[in-house]
């Protein structure tokens, strides 16, 4: 009988850690990204998952669906679940100077 009491512990032990570290980091991603989108409106300039950057025109919740401006007069529709984030110029820029600046250059090597 302590043999089976000794398995379930080291199950339950484990079951619980795969818990704590995947499944809830996940959720709590999950419910972050879910904030966001919830709190998007019309005029918000977005980023998609496919790093497409637009504007959106409208949001129908019960659909899921939302409608994008990409380029003046291109209206395109995304489902809610592909808005990653709103669209800050001052960020991305400063990511991607940081990105050049670490790269080596070609006379550097040698």
């Amino acid at each position: 009988m302590s043999e089976f009491a000794l398995v379930f512990a080291v199950l339950a032990l484990v079951l619980g850690g795969y818990w704590a570290l995947v499944i809830f980091p996940k959720q709590r991603a999950f419910q972050h990204k879910q904030k966001i989108v919830r709190s998007l409106h019309a005029g918000d300039e977005i980023v998609t998952y496919g790093g497409i950057v637009g504007k959106i025109v409208e949001i129908d919740a019960d659909n899921g669906l939302a409608q994008v401006e990409i380029a003046d007069g291109v209206i395109i529709r995304l489902l809610t679940a592909a808005l990653q984030q709103t669209y800050d110029r001052n960020e991305y820029a400063y990511n991607a100077n940081i990105g050049i600046k670490e790269r080596p250059t070609e006379n550097s090597a040698s």
